[in-house]
Parts: C-alpha cells; structure tokens; sequence
C-alpha cells in the first residue's frame, strides 16, 4: 500500500500513512487484478439516474454527469446517451452508508464512491454517497464546470464532477492507476480551482480498450494530456529541492519525489498529499529550518511557512517582509544552513544572506559568482545535505547538477 501511494515502504504505520488512509478515495480495490479486456462491446452506452429526492436539482446533476462523460468520450470513440426509462447500461446512484454490496459509505473521511466493471446487471454501475450531494448542497455549489473541462470546487477535498469522472472511469472498465497524476488514482487528490483533465496514463489506458476519438488529435494540439514526470527522463529539472527530516524532497510541477537514506527506492506523490491546499504546485523555491520545525516555500512574491505540515497563521506572505526590494519578484532557490542559522536565497545572478535568529537581511546582496565561482546562474534549486561525514551544497540548473563538499 505505501509503495502504490508513493510513501517510503517502511512496512509501519507511520503517520503519514495513516494520512493517506483517512484521505477520501474511491472504494474499488488498488491490487485486485482487472483483466485487460473487460470492456463493453458497443461504441454507444446509455446510462440513467436511480432515484429521487435529490436534496439538489437533478438538472444540476445531469450537467455534472454529460461534461464528466465528455471527458472521456474527447479521446475515446464512445459515446453517452442518458435515459428515463430502467433499462439503461449504466446506472447511478446514491446512497447511505451500508447498501448491501459490501462496501458501506463510511461518510466524510472514506469511500465516497465506488463502480462495477463493465457488464451485465450491476455491470458498469456507479453507487455514490449521498453525502456528497448534501456537503454540495451546504456549500451552494455543485462543482458543475463552469467551461469544458474545468469545475468549480464546493469545499476542499470533495468535487463531485471529479469524483464522477474517476467513478465513469471505473465503469468503463479502468482499474486504480498507481500514477498520482491520473484521475484513476485511488485517492481524490484533485485540488482546488485546477483544471481538471484526464492525465495521459487515462488517456492510454482507455484508448488501450477502445481506441482513439476521431477528435483525439485536434484536442491534443490545443492541450495535450498532462504527464507525470519521470525521474529517469535525461531532461528532467526541478522547480525546487529541500530537505525534511531525513529525507531530500524534489518538486516538480505538482510532484515530488522522496529521497529516504533507508530506502532504495524513490517514490514520487502529488505535493497536495503532503500538504493539501496549503502549498501551491509549480513552485520556485524551498528550505527547511530545522531549528524551528518550519519549513518554508516560494511562489512569485509570495511565501508560506509551514510548521508540523500545517500553515502558519497569517500566510502566504509577500516576500518583501522578508527584506527583499521591491526590484525582487520572485526566488530562484533557497539554502539553508543550520548550524550557522541563517539562509541564503539565490534571485538571478545574486545572493542574499537572512539571519533567522534575528529574521532580517544581512547587508547587500553579492554575485553568486564571486560567492560560489563556477556555478551557472540563474540557479533552478538548492539544497545543503549533511551526510554522516562531509556536508555538501547541491545546486540544479535544467537537468544538471553541481556540488561543492564542506
């Protein structure tokens, strides 16, 4: 389970595990097999809503259900018909609690939602909470997309248009994906006011079952599918590198990878299932300052700071509070040394040094050349790791890396 979501596969129940586990998810199994050819046999599936009594407009919903089968049906060649009448392919539903099919809706930290594979019967159907639809009635928003292909999020965590998407993807025969980027990702991780698209590892794997939409390539050339980055791509650079804890973090887009010296493998994870909504994606710059438990991130001219996971009151700040003049828009890299307690961020071709004890700017900036002769600028990241006998600086610019050992 840790390895599928990413986390160092310790075998504990550490507490970012148990993290993990409360998060709201889909309730179908992550390591079930699913054969490769479940599917259904026809290009045109008809699909219909069970129940009344919705404590919102049902025509609100079926606009949530036409644009989450849009998505798919953009890049595959299927096709969606909804219907009145019982017989229909697909059935959807909601429902409290125990509904007798052995996977209760336990409310609002667990399985919101869950689908059959494609099928006769209960084949392909989808079973929802019904507390999805009241938490959307509370917040007045049903998260229907405002534009094709984006929603609106009622409340943090819970977007019924995306749950509806990973849901559909189910009942069109995909099983969970182990990417973090893809909507077929076990947990709902979708954040906030994002754009919510099918990644390119949905893309694949539906076109795997039915092929590819006649419309696919005009689509991909306006807004190709997003990738996840891979950590053996040759071009690969980092937005920003940090250590925390015992680990060394490397952020890249809305990703992270977790370097653990106890452990072989690298895991990679969404930033948001480190720190939901409190840290941005597509970040600038990081460093942790371990003396007072924070740990502090870049964005433009803005910066969060972060104790135990969770936001500091009062933030994001702009960066100026910090001392930097107004000619300073934004941080390239930060670097952090604790035994001396100050941090040096790096901005184009100069460098400053900020005294943590005394939280202010410590002269005026110097060149990193004449600082650190031979590194290129402007950096991308920077990280100061203390191994077991020599401590060395690291810095990154697109897809090299130099260091110097202290």
């Amino acid at each position: 389970m840790q390895r599928f979501f990413g986390l160092p596969p310790s075998g504990e129940l550490t507490q970012e595990t148990l993290a993990v586990m409360k998060k709201p998810r889909c309730g179908l199994s992550d390591v079930e097999r699913i054969g490769e050819t479940i599917r259904w046999k026809k290009s045109t599936l008809s699909y219909r809503i069970a129940g009344h009594n919705l404590p919102i407009p049902g025509s609100k919903v079926h606009k949530v259900f036409s644009e989450a089968w849009k998505l798919w049906s953009n890049v595959a060649p299927i096709k969606f018909r909804k219907r009145k009448r019982r017989e229909a392919d697909i059935v959807i539903s909601f429902h409290n609690g125990d509904h007798k099919d052995g996977s209760p809706f336990d409310g609002k930290r667990g399985v919101l939602a869950h689908a059959f594979m494609p099928g006769y019967g209960i084949g392909g159907d989808v079973l929802n909470s019904r507390f999805l639809l009241t938490l959307c009635k509370l917040f007045c928003n049903l998260s229907v997309p405002q534009s094709p292909h984006t929603s609106a999020v009622p409340a943090p965590g819970f977007n019924l248009f995306a749950v509806t998407v990973h849901e559909f993807g189910h009942a069109l025969g995909l099983a969970h994906s182990s990417d973090p980027g893809a909507i077929m990702y076990p947990s709902y991780n979708f954040a906030p006011n994002n754009e919510l698209q099918l990644s390119m590892r949905d893309v694949k794997d539906v076109q795997h079952l039915y092929g590819i939409s006649p419309n696919f390539a005009s689509l991909v050339s306006k807004k190709p599918p997003p990738t996840t980055p891979d950590k053996c791509d040759p071009d690969l650079s980092f937005d920003a590198v940090t250590e925390l804890q015992q680990e060394v973090l490397f952020f890249k887009d809305r990703f992270l990878w977790r370097k653990h010296p106890q452990f072989d493998e690298t895991g990679i994870t969404l930033i948001s299932s480190l720190w939901p909504e409190s840290v941005p994606s597509y970040l600038d710059a990081a460093y942790e300052n371990v003396e007072k438990y924070r740990i502090v991130f870049f964005k433009g001219n803005q910066y969060w700071m972060l104790r135990q996971l969770k936001l500091e009151e009062g933030f994001p700040r702009n960066i100026s509070n910090l001392g930097f003049p107004s000619r300073i828009k934004s941080v390239d890299a930060a670097l952090h040394f604790r035994s001396d307690r100050y941090t040096v961020f790096f901005t184009g071709h100069e460098c400053w040094r900020y005294n943590e004890q005394l939280k202010m700017m410590e002269g005026s900036p110097t060149p990193i050349e004449q600082q650190w002769p031979g590194i290129p600028t402007p950096i991308d990241a920077a990280v100061f790791y203390d191994g077991s006998y020599i401590s060395f600086f690291f810095c990154f610019q697109s897809s090299k890396m130099w260091y110097t050992a202290f």
